[in-house]
């Protein structure tokens, strides 16, 4: 190999290896002296790297140095992503721990909105909820339930080991304020529902909230199931009215 057929050589290698992106032969051959041989360099090249821990390999007409295709799986590099879940994620959680087997409609009728196809997703991605069947009603709806996995994360034996709200008032996981500031801070909450489905597709794609702690999460349930007895409640007292 002559002088110049080698420098002509190391200058390929080195604008391949210098680009980030796969170079097209017209590229090389602007940079190259007029008249080179642009494709023997190439193929040249290729068998220099044949057998060592990068190959020059053509991708769709253009050329890159790659990583040896029998050491990628060495090379791989797994790390633990914390998940974070929005509120709405939370609340759903725990309304199908307190009311499970539910369907997604009745997630729906006691949250007050709509639900995005994408928290259920989510939690089921998660490992902590999962199908259970379908419903005897018109349309049978899907059913959801919690897993032994919900189980393990919330240190709970069985499904009826879930705190009520007066353990968790004891606990000081809940604030104990007069019925009056409750229902201000009810009200409060809900004049912020019409931005709550938004919240849900976006806290689930940037992590806009923090990690779920459980004694939140747990409060975030039996908050849940108190609202459900006293829906159950006021349609009990409905039907006991006269006509």
């Amino acid at each position: 190999m002559s002088d110049d057929r080698f420098t002509l050589l190391r200058l390929v290698e080195a604008i391949l290896f210098a680009t980030a992106e796969p170079v097209s032969p017209a590229a090389l051959a602007q940079r190259l002296p007029e008249g080179a041989d642009v494709k023997g360099l190439i193929e040249e090249l290729k068998g220099l790297y044949a057998n060592r821990g990068v190959h020059l390999m053509e991708i769709d007409g253009r050329y890159a140095f790659r990583t040896a295709p029998d050491l990628a799986p060495r090379l791989q590099i797994e790390r633990d992503v914390s998940r974070k879940l929005s509120r709405a994620a939370i609340e759903t959680l725990a309304i199908i721990a307190y009311h499970q087997p539910v369907t997604r409609a009745e997630i729906e009728e006691i949250r007050g909105v709509a639900l995005s196809k994408g928290t259920l997703d989510t939690l089921m991605e998660i490992g902590w909820i999962e199908p259970k069947g379908r419903r005897r009603t018109p349309g049978r709806p899907a059913t959801w339930r919690t897993t032994p996995a919900f189980l393990d994360q919330f240190g709970l034996e069985r499904i009826g080991d879930l705190p009520g709200m007066e353990e968790l008032r004891a606990a000081g996981l809940i604030d104990a304020r007069p019925a009056i500031s409750a229902l201000g801070a009810s009200a409060a909450a809900a004049s912020r529902r019409i931005d709550d489905v938004d919240d849900e597709e976006q806290g689930e794609e940037d992590g806009g909230e923090e990690p779920v702690d459980p004694s939140e999460a747990l409060a975030g349930l039996a908050e849940a199931e108190e609202g459900g007895e006293r829906r159950a409640a006021s349609a009990e007292e409905a039907l006991a009215e006269p006509a």
